[in-house]
């Protein structure tokens, strides 16, 4: 084999290694945790059967060149009858991500999707800690399926341009 066609394939293997998507986890943090039971004790005397509200919520800032901090927030709303309120537990679970060699689309997907993802875990577990100090029965959160909400999402956004460009071309019609 000549020197040039060695070289012709160690570029090639350069440029695949460019192109490869990197993805690490740089750091996992607590960012904000909150738990109240305004009921309490009245609480603990009644029969525990909770009504369970969930909601979750992702954003992401960027810290730089290739590094991104996603939030994984979750909310959750135990009530029992009567409205009485048992407890209301929120996480706020943070990451750092290094993300390098991303088009803009594999970007939203990779802090849409993997984030979430990787963080749900450490939100879970910190849930169900603070769940049970307060002196109540764990809390397993079910599995989410963060790429369905992506999809939703992205499905949303995508209606809402439409019907924003709907509405700008009939004011500029009238």
């Amino acid at each position: 084999m000549s020197e040039s066609e060695n070289t012709g394939d160690n570029g090639q293997a350069q440029d695949a290694d460019r192109a490869q998507v990197q993805f690490r986890i740089e750091r996992v943090f607590l960012k904000d945790s909150s738990f109240e039971s305004p009921n309490s004790p009245e609480v603990f005397i009644k029969q525990w059967r909770p009504e369970i509200k969930v909601d979750i919520n992702t954003r992401a800032t960027g810290l730089g060149e290739d590094l991104q901090e996603v939030i994984l927030s979750a909310t959750v709303t135990a009530t029992l009858e009567e409205n009485m309120v048992a407890f209301i537990v929120e996480i706020q679970q943070g990451g750092i991500f290094l993300i390098q060699g991303a088009e803009p689309n594999q970007l939203s997907q990779i802090i849409g999707i993997a984030c979430p993802n990787t963080l749900f875990p450490y939100l879970r577990e910190a849930m169900d800690n603070l769940v049970v100090k307060g002196g109540f029965p764990p809390l397993q959160l079910a599995q989410v399926n963060f790429e369905a909400l992506y999809v939703k999402a992205l499905q949303e956004h995508e209606k809402a341009s439409e019907a924003e460009q709907k509405d700008d071309s009939d004011v500029t019609t009238h």
